[in-house]
Order: structure tokens, then sequence, then C-alpha cells
């Protein structure tokens, strides 16, 4: 259900004001859905579904929601949409490089654009049109920011109504806002995801270091040699083998009764 005009009106009245009545439904709404986009471990696309939802559901006249990704390459496209037909439209605007969505979506494009009548719009000539043609006169497009580091992977919130005329500042106010709660929360999540891949990077490492370290305890008791001497048996094996020395090793620490390595030559 979209928020209407007097529950946007209480809000903003209400809003930064002491002693304030209960926050209305528009404010309940952006609070319910911080919670949930701060819960435990998010998934990109969980994040990018939760942001369309609420867009559809808090923007009045919003009749399709999609998300629009800027690639390393500079490449675009639609991983996140509530219809297909969001879809195509996005990638018209792809395919001619015109339209709110790319334009939004580069890293110095505009925070937000939008049009209240695509088919006379002159700035798409192509995407204006042809969004028109499937019935869709209006269209707004916020900047997603999920990375300030190059390159700066970018994107945009994009909302489509059938309405001429259907956005005006307090539609634009809910864009930005859920842009922005869809940056903060892809960069949390993206954090979240580089800790873990390091995480894991660690862990592989210190698995790697420990097995090693086993496959020389074996080799120094078996042939009573030096730790120096053991790791060079090791890695001119992992040579000569052409195998990771870490498989190797591992290899040897769980079989080292039926496999034995070359000696190491002087």
């Amino acid at each position: 259900m979209s928020v209407g005009e007097e529950e946007w009106a209480r809000d903003r009245a209400w809003f930064g004001q002491d002693g304030a009545p209960a926050p209305g439904p528009l404010s309940r709404q952006f609070a319910e859905l911080t919670r949930t986009l701060l819960d435990v471990s998010p998934t990109a696309g969980g994040v990018l579904k939760l942001v369309v939802g609420a867009a559809a559901a808090l923007v009045p006249d919003a009749d399709l929601v999609s998300v629009t990704l800027r690639d390393a390459d500079g490449t675009f496209h639609t991983p996140v949409e509530t219809d297909p037909v969001a879809e195509r439209l996005d990638q018209v605007q792809y395919d001619h490089g015109e339209g709110p969505c790319v334009e939004s979506a580069r890293p110095d494009g505009p925070a937000v654009g939008w049009s209240q009548d695509l088919k006379r719009d002159p700035r798409w000539p192509v995407f204006g049109p042809a969004a028109a043609r499937h019935g869709y006169h209006s269209v707004l497009a916020s900047a997603l920011l999920p990375d300030a580091r190059p390159p700066r992977l970018s994107g945009a919130l994009n909302i489509y109504s059938r309405t001429p005329g259907a956005f005006d500042a307090h539609a634009v106010d809910v864009a930005l806002l859920l842009a922005t709660h869809a940056s903060l929360a892809l960069a949390q999540t993206q954090a979240v995801a580089a800790a873990q891949l390091e995480s894991a990077h660690l862990r592989r490492a210190v698995d790697s270091r420990d097995v090693i370290g086993q496959a020389k305890g074996i080799l120094m008791q078996r042939r009573g040699i030096s730790a120096e001497e053991a790791f060079d048996v090791l890695r001119r094996a992992s040579q000569d083998l052409n195998v990771k020395l870490a498989d190797l090793a591992r290899t040897l620490a769980s079989r080292h009764t039926e496999v034995d390595l070359p000696a190491s030559e002087a």
C-alpha cells in the first residue's frame, strides 16, 4: 500500500519536534526497513529485494521498481526487479546509453533523475517513447553508491509509473532515502563479505602452515635431518611433481606410512 499525502504531511510536520506524537506510517516503515537491513549478515541480493519492495510500498504510484548496477567494466545490469517489464525498460537505457537509470548509475551522475512525461521528454529520444509504448509515462531514478573506492561500483534505484506526472518532491525524498539505505546496507554487506573472505584466507594459510609443519616433522624423524633440510625435500618434490607444497605436505602427513619422498640433492 502506498503512503498518501496526509501521512507524508504528518510525518514531515512531526520531524524534529520535541514531544511529538507517535511516528506515522512512513516513519514506522522506514524504521522497520532499517532494522531489517541491519540484520545479521544480509546478502546483497537480499538487501536489494528489500529495498525494491519498500520502494513499491512507499512511493505513491510506483508500478514497477528495479535496481541498476554498474559493473567494473562500465556495463550495466538489472539484478532485481518487480516485473520483467522493468528489466526490459532498463535494458533499453543500457543499449542506447540514455535515460535516468544509466545517468544516475554512473559514478559522476546526478543523485536523482526523473521525468513526468516520458513520451515528450526530449532528453531521451529512444528510451522515453519506448517506455510510453509500454504504458509507463513517469520515471524516477536515484543513485546508489555502495563503494567509494576505485572502481567505484555504483547503481540506481529505478521507479516507473503508468501515471503522467506521478513523482513529486515527496516521491523524490523517499527515493533518495531508500537509495541511501540501500547504499549503506550494500556497503556493510560488502564489508562483511570481504572480512569473511579474508578470514577464510587466513584460515587456509594457518592450515597450510600446520600441515607443512607436520610433514617436516615426519621427514625429520624418519631421516634424521634438520627442519631446513626437511623443508628443502618438500619444496623440491613439490616442484618435480608439479603439486602445491601444501597439498604434498597434506598427503605425506595423512599417508606417511605409504608415501616417501626423494632425498634432497646436495
